[in-house]
């Protein structure tokens, strides 16, 4: 007991003596008032790690601020150390630890005060008190620099709310902090043995390993460098900066590891990319069909279903009632999912407006034998408060002739657009004023099947027709302006838009979007000619004045593109309908891009994509605050036609720049 006190005043000594530094330089007492004491233990493996400088650091609170140290020690012959601190005051401080060993690598010291060290284990602390003990080792650095790799810069953490904190919290579905395991999420069904992001990521914390021996730090800094950057000169820069740029020296990271099995499973063979995507489900009784999904102002993800859950693919099911909501890191909010309001079978469209109120099209999805007379039910769009409350009646709102909502999208004022899939026509609802609703409908050849919806920087609305080979463009009073019809647009589905007046579409190909029926069977007879072959895969870009170039976009990632969506970096992320991957393009803005790449080139491995063995058939696709790509599973991979729904949403962890959300009109960078 005596030593233990022992140390805990010399931790405390030394807190206090780095809030007296602290002081001097800002002129006050460092911020807090309570003093915690944060036990720990440093390790690479089993083996302790002794001697390692351990700080105590506060995440700054925007890109460029830096992160504040709070208490420094050195861990003891068996790798342990304890630090005593002052809790900051703010409860949104996010709070990590690092713990720098090896060698000096550079001349002159780090503007903390110490020397660059090779080897840096981090932990994320998120916010809140922290454990009673922390581990630090090559998993916890793992996924510290995937959850974190938006907001890493020279090897300290700092961005903004709520993106920092939540990637924070992410970062322990990766690894757990407290015995530096894998976490349960990871180690669990959906995920666990059922995917291959658990050997992946031990296979990249073994990849860390070799650097913590002493052994491999110039050939990993070396390749995991980011083409156009600086190469990283420790461990957690360089896991950052794999997590931005996976496939760039996948095979020969992946030799690294060669004779290395400190964390068991392990890949057999080389990635096509160093992604980790996680997959999530809620509840586990919640899910079936998930359409798209759309975050709120603090990345909570709000997400439609198009049948009532099931597990069984064998039974028949009806269109669901629930709108589900997952945190950040993928379980329930408490109090959802959510029923009412008219809900009924939402397939591809929901969104939030300026009020953070939450729009779903319900269209109507539903088995066969099912009660409901469901030509009554897929006539309306529901409304719901920020905190699940339905606005909506029971019947949902009505007016503006709706009729099998697909793509439903708010602009910065709050006015609704709903693509009517089986009416040729929009529903506008002026500033969500669902008594103003009025169908416009530009007649002719154009707008078949319209199925997908984004409003540019100007407020004018883009719509797909999946049937027609088309864009229509809207002005914001909904005004029909112009059709385009070139750029190799075919059967287009998903549209974006970008920060510089450009949209974005997904050509699938072939008659995909589901408007003729909705059974399952009717869907599936839609499509299947397709399901199983891609058709004239690429990707459309039109400029604002509605030209487009000679050409559309192509590559291996595409098949049967469906859902798109445009990062903070004006990048551009496709879901596919096949093929089990998620392409990345180089957009329009090509400074944000890697160096050599022009608009439309993959970023993503051209021949690949970033394939995943959690992803199933995806629709929607979107990014959140934390940089992270969620997708929807929306059908199976060999899909039952009584239950065809898929039951995860996949979210690759760190690999797009954030977006300000809610999203309304065009993207902004967090």
């Amino acid at each position: 007991m005596r030593r233990r006190s022992t140390a805990l005043i010399t931790a405390i000594l030394a807190s206090l003596s780095l809030g007296a530094s602290y002081a001097q330089a800002t002129g006050g007492p460092p911020p807090g008032h309570d003093v915690l004491e944060q036990r720990g233990v440093v390790r690479s493996g089993s083996r302790p790690i002794a001697a390692a400088e351990v700080t105590l650091l506060r995440a700054g609170d925007h890109a460029g601020a830096g992160a504040t140290p709070l208490a420094r020690t050195r861990s003891d012959a068996h790798g342990r150390f304890n630090l005593a601190y002052r809790v900051p005051r703010d409860p949104d401080a996010v709070l990590y630890l690092t713990a720098d060993t090896g060698p000096s690598r550079t001349p002159g010291r780090h503007r903390h005060g110490h020397r660059v060290r090779p080897v840096r284990l981090v932990a994320m602390l998120g916010q809140g008190k922290p454990p009673g003990k922390v581990v630090l080792n090559e998993r916890t650095t793992v996924a510290a620099g995937f959850a974190m790799a938006q907001f890493t810069s020279g090897g300290e953490v700092a961005g903004r709310k709520p993106g920092l904190q939540n990637a924070a919290a992410i970062s322990q579905n990766l690894a757990d902090i407290t015995d530096g395991a894998v976490a349960r999420t990871l180690a669990t069904a959906p995920n666990g043995d059922q995917t291959s992001t658990l050997r992946a990521f031990n296979t990249l914390a073994d990849i860390v390993s070799g650097c913590t021996a002493g052994q491999t730090c110039d050939p990993l800094f070396h390749l995991a460098r980011r083409p156009g950057a600086t190469a990283p000169r420790e461990t957690f820069q360089s896991v950052a900066d794999i997590a931005r740029a996976p496939g760039n020296h996948v095979a020969e990271l992946f030799a690294l590891a060669a004779g290395r099995d400190t964390y068991q499973p392990l890949l057999a063979e080389a990635p096509d990319a160093w992604t980790l995507a996680l997959r999530y489900v809620g509840n586990g009784h919640e899910l079936d069909g998930p359409g798209n999904v759309a975050f709120d102002a603090e990345g909570t993800a709000w997400i439609g279903n198009n049948y009532v859950y099931n597990a069984d693919p064998l039974q028949s099911v009806c269109g669901s009632r629930l709108l589900s909501r997952l945190t950040p890191s993928g379980h329930d909010v408490p109090g959802s999912p959510y029923q009412g309001g008219g809900l009924y079978g939402v397939g591809y469209g929901i969104t939030l407006d300026p009020k953070g109120h939450v729009w779903a099209g319900n269209f109507g999805f539903q088995g066969r034998g099912c009660p409901n007379d469901a030509s009554r039910l897929y006539r309306s769009v529901s409304e719901f408060t920020p905190d699940g409350r339905p606005l909506s009646p029971p019947s949902g709102w009505r007016k503006g002739d709706i009729l099998q909502p697909q793509g439903v999208v708010s602009d910065r004022k709050g006015t609704i657009w709903v693509a009517n899939c089986g009416g040729r026509s929009v529903t506008r609802i002026p500033h969500g004023n669902p008594d103003r609703a009025r169908n416009i409908a530009p007649g002719g050849n154009s707008m078949i099947k319209p199925f997908s919806v984004a409003v540019d920087t100007r407020g004018r609305a883009w719509v797909t027709g999946n049937g027609s080979n088309d864009v229509t463009l809207l002005s914001p009073q909904g005004t029909p302006l112009r059709t385009v019809t070139g750029g190799g647009i075919k059967r287009p589905m998903g549209i974006a838009s970008d920060s510089l007046g450009n949209v974005w579409v997904s050509n699938g190909g072939a008659v995909v979007a589901p408007c003729e029926g909705t059974t399952p069977a009717m869907v599936a007879e839609a499509i299947k000619d397709i399901v199983t072959r891609d058709v004239d895969a690429s990707v459309t870009m039109i400029r604002p004045d509605g030209s487009t170039p000679a050409k559309p976009f192509v590559n291996d990632g595409l098949f049967l593109p469906w859902g798109i969506a445009v990062d903070g970096d004006d990048n551009v992320w496709v879901a596919n309908f096949g093929g089990h991957r998620l392409a990345n393009l180089c957009g329009a803005r090509t400074s944000a891009c890697p160096p050599g790449l022009h608009t439309g080139d993959p970023i993503s491995p051209a021949a690949t994509g970033y394939t995943s063995d959690g992803l199933e058939r995806n629709t929607g696709i979107q990014i959140d605050p934390s940089g992270n790509v969620w997708l929807a599973n929306n059908w199976r991979n060999i899909p039952v036609q009584t239950n065809p729904g898929g039951h995860e949403m996949v979210v690759f962890v760190g690999l797009a720049a954030p977006v300000r959300t809610p999203l309304l009109g065009t993207p902004r960078h967090l």
